[in-house]
């Protein structure tokens, strides 16, 4: 029998709609009382039970001859060569950083480090995403900086390098920033554990002790915020110990290898209580939890808090009665908690009790079942965007060099530790961070992280493929080959019509980009109901990507730019585009347009050339053109050679003669589109890139020559940019005095 507790609870307290109490009643044949009602809430949340993704999520790719494991576990897994396999996976932790910054970011450190050691995996790099409001905006400088402070914090104290990551800024991010993390792991192919119990295991609980830091904090993630969250909904944000986080990674991955551990889950999201009903679910059966066993950090804990808890460094560990001595006596050597706090039963229930009292008893199936919303998707109707005013190109292209998204970001990645685990050969900056596997010399992973949100609010299908194209094209400039995909898709609330179809289109774009690539996508995360007092986020599907480079002593990146004479070549092409561009939010245009539709095939043939000619040491150096557009792209390479260049452009079509020169040639300067890639290499070794491209059919063209103290640009031999490198980088530094 069920004891009932403060008797009867509003469903709509914990998140339910009426409709889904009824269903409960239903099924139960009697009224849920406080304790299940709570655990319905967070289990049923949009956070944990994806009501409103499930069947779209569907249409994305997740199969491949080397995928060990694909959605449906804490990471999925890709086999990589010699026995050994990757982890990777992205999640967010948006609200929670909206509250309380530096601890909301940390946390979400730790969570995303515990889901790839529930793998067994060794974390061992981890990606950062970032949206904020603009940076002349006060709380967004705030949020920034202690987002960036909470990430360094945990990820340097838990000896996981931070090696890359993604930022941008937007007036729709004000209200609601955006913070994604995504950890990439280690493991042997045939080591790769799972969260799930069966009939007759115990559940032994091992870290750090439970309190009431997180209580409901998946069901806070799957609300929007309000002008009061700030102050009001702090406790629903976790604390973290990186410290306690070493102990727990370095302790979990000894047990593991002693071969007595059968399962094991983060208690992260939705607590105790979620990570014993998801173990019981994969694995067929039922679980008890005994409440009164559970480690506490303080007294006096309700038994719902006890359950939802999300305090963090906790993991739930599925084992052989007769090994669970043992295994506890292993974590308290590493200073944790442990204590055998339930069993997994052949019933298929749910049961929580209290000094032998059941408080709740509920059908695995039925937590775990939440029902499907469905929403009449709309496309809204399409905003026309004014045309760009006349522009001084070398104006715009300052401007530009110092917008968060192109600006050195040098103050943010010297925060972050890269180097510890010393695998890192491409560090934090370039195109795509790689990491070298000494377990299968000369290997290396390459790793990027993407999104475009400004082109996604024009066309969430075309955005969304894009995004996976840039972040291919980011692993061919290192001559990476792209092995599989971790997406996290951030949108507003999922309950109005025009976000549902915005979201089916971004799944869409991204399903379909990956078929052309051929890549897998094998976990994500979906994060609804960003939005604030002032509005919606724009959608921003984030798109982690992680490639093998066949030898880390020829990454261009890694090479001297030495060459004699070096030159600078574009390979690729593509419609371009002011629409959604970093040049029209620059120069003041209202967001509207249209933006180009991918040609994967053309993308495909181009980023082959690109990692060819990596691979094979014709290319010094590659760099993608993608934000801002080519004249942006090209600053970038100057400044990083430390070198001048001398630049001679042909005008697009639409741009060419006098009413182009008068207008400044935006949309072949600052044109965003298409698969285009930098090249430096040397001019002997032009001929062999041409004739390598042309096997493909793909346009090489010339741009100039390398050298000096300037970057000149001329447009159908007209002057358009006469800029020395050292106005070129102040422009570039000028983020950071913003951070400082």
């Amino acid at each position: 029998m069920v004891t009932a507790l403060r008797g009867a609870l509003d469903p709509a307290r914990v998140g339910l709609t009426a409709a889904e109490a009824a269903t409960i009643r239903t099924a139960l044949g009697r009224e849920p009382n406080a304790v299940e009602l709570r655990c319905f809430g967070v289990l049923w949340s949009e956070h944990c039970a994806y009501k409103h993704s499930r069947t779209v999520l569907r249409r994305l790719p997740a199969t491949g001859a080397r995928v060990l494991q694909g959605p449906g576990e804490n990471a999925g897994v890709v086999a990589v060569a010699g026995g050994w396999a990757r982890v990777l996976k992205i999640e967010s932790h948006n609200h929670p950083s909206a509250v309380d910054p530096y601890n909301g970011a940390a946390t979400g450190v730790g969570g995303i480090i515990r889901d790839v050691l529930a793998m067994g995996a060794r974390p061992v790099a981890l990606l950062d995403a970032l949206r904020f409001g603009p940076p002349d905006d006060p709380r967004s400088r705030r949020l920034l900086a202690g987002v960036v402070a909470g990430i360094a914090g945990y990820g340097n104290s838990v000896g996981v390098p931070t090696v890359g990551g993604d930022l941008a800024v937007d007036p729709a991010y004000r209200d609601n920033p955006l913070v994604n993390v995504a950890c990439l792991g280690l493991v042997r192919a045939d080591g790769v554990a799972r969260a799930r119990a069966a009939p007759g295991q115990v559940f032994l609980y091992a870290g750090a002790r439970t309190g009431r830091d997180g209580v409901g904090g998946a069901a806070f993630a799957s609300e929007e915020l309000d002008e009061h969250a700030e102050r009001e909904d702090r406790a629903a944000v976790q604390i973290g110990d990186p410290f306690a986080g070493k102990c727990l990674v370095e302790a979990t991955l000894a047990a593991l290898a002693t071969g007595r551990v059968r399962g094991v889950q983060d208690m992260g999201a939705g607590g105790l209580a979620c990570a014993a009903v998801e173990m019981a679910a994969r694995g067929g059966c039922g679980a008890v939890l005994d409440l009164d066993r559970v480690p506490l950090r303080e007294g006096g804990l309700a038994p719902e808090e006890i359950l939802l808890s999300e305090s963090q460094e906790r993991m739930l560990v599925a084992c052989a009665p007769e090994d669970a001595p043992a295994l506890a006596a292993h974590y308290e050597r590493w200073g944790l908690a442990a204590a055998v706090v339930g069993r997994a039963t052949a019933d298929g229930r749910f049961r929580a009790r209290v000094q032998g009292a059941v408080v709740a008893d509920l059908p695995v199936a039925l937590l775990t079942g939440a029902p499907e919303r469905h929403v009449v998707p709309r496309q809204p109707p399409v905003v026309p965007s004014p045309p760009v005013p006349p522009l001084d190109p070398a104006v715009l292209l300052l401007r530009l060099l110092a917008a968060p998204e192109l600006a050195d970001r040098r103050a943010i990645f010297e925060q972050y530790d890269h180097m510890v685990q010393v695998r890192t050969v491409v560090p934090p900056g370039a195109d795509a961070a790689v990491l070298r596997l000494p377990e299968v010399p000369p290997l290396g992973l390459a790793l990027t992280v993407d999104g475009n949100g400004r082109w996604c609010a024009l066309d969430p299908y075309a955005g969304a493929a894009a995004t996976v194209l840039e972040a291919a094209a980011n692993l061919a400039c290192v001559g990476a080959e792209p092995l599989a995909v971790t997406d996290c898709l951030n949108f507003p609330s999922p309950e109005r019509p025009e976000v549902a179809w915005a979201f089916a289109q971004a799944v869409d774009g991204i399903a379909d980009a990956c078929r052309a690539l051929g890549v897998p996508v094998v976990g994500g995360n979906v994060s609804f109901y960003n939005e604030g007092p002032r509005g919606p986020i724009l959608p921003t599907p984030m798109v982690a990507m992680v490639g093998l480079a066949p030898d880390v002593a020829q990454l261009a990146s890694t090479r001297g730019a030495g060459a004699d004479p070096p030159v600078l070549v574009l390979l690729g092409d593509g419609e371009v585009t002011l629409a959604g561009s970093l040049c029209a939010r620059a120069v003041g245009v209202r967001p509207g347009g249209t933006v180009p539709r991918p040609a994967f095939e053309r993308a495909v043939r181009t980023l082959e050339v690109v990692r060819c000619a990596v691979r094979e040491g014709l290319v010094v150096l590659a760099h993608d053109v993608s934000d801002g557009g080519l004249l942006p792209a090209l600053a970038e390479t100057c400044l990083t050679l430390h070198r001048g260049a001398r630049i001679a452009l042909g005008a697009l079509p639409q741009e060419a003669g006098p009413s182009g020169a008068a207008a400044g040639w935006p949309l072949t300067l600052f044109g965003e589109g298409g698969t285009r890639v930098l090249c430096l290499l040397p001019g002997s070794r032009v001929p062999a890139l041409e004739a390598l491209a042309a096997s493909a059919r793909v346009p090489v063209r010339p741009l100039g020559v390398v050298g000096g103290d300037a970057l000149t640009v001329t447009v159908d031999d007209s002057p358009a940019v006469h800029l020395p490198l050292e106005v070129l980088g102040r422009a570039a530094s000028a983020f950071a005095e913003v951070l400082a």
